[in-house]
């Protein structure tokens, strides 16, 4: 790869790079018929963020791509560090939000509190809901987006040199 086709093909990469896991989720969500945590929620705005970087980094003029595949790269970073946080609480290292748990307004009637409960299904955060070797998905959301990540970073740097 030469110093010319590497700001174009990295930007291309990274962006389908964030399409993929958001197929996976979404294919897991209503063909696989698992349900996503709040956290599994903000991981899929991570990786729309990025998608949405990755679109403009390719509208950009080529000279600049370079730098909109750096910020792609972060922001895959930052999913990385929600699918960390999402482990910890999986795991019980640390506490998870309070929108893991469910938010209940217990200010009304038992008739509508009941009607409430049975027509918003919580989804707990601290429970994976599939696995693999151990590994859940926020445990592998985490090693990818790390990896692809650290992976654009450091071919940026390299292109950039």
């Amino acid at each position: 790869m030469t110093k010319a086709q590497a700001p174009f093909s990295l930007p291309i990469l990274l962006l389908l790079g964030s399409i993929a896991p958001m197929l996976v989720a979404f294919a897991s969500q209503y063909l696989g018929g698992l349900q996503p945590c709040t956290l599994c929620i903000w991981q899929r705005y991570g990786y729309g963020g990025a998608i949405a970087l990755g679109l403009i980094t390719l509208a950009l003029p080529r000279r600049l791509q370079l730098w909109g595949a750096v910020l792609t790269s972060l922001a895959l970073l930052v999913v990385a560090g929600l699918a960390l946080f999402h482990v910890g609480v999986e795991q019980h290292w640390w506490q998870g939000l309070a929108s893991c748990t469910g938010n209940l307004d217990v200010h009304q009637s038992v008739a509508d509190l009941e009607k409430q409960l049975m027509d918003t299904p919580v989804i707990p955060c601290d429970r994976p809901a599939w696995t693999m070797f151990g590994i859940s998905m926020a445990g592998y959301d985490f090693i990818y987006a790390t990896l692809l990540g650290l992976f654009g970073l450091a071919a940026a740097l390299r292109s950039a040199r």
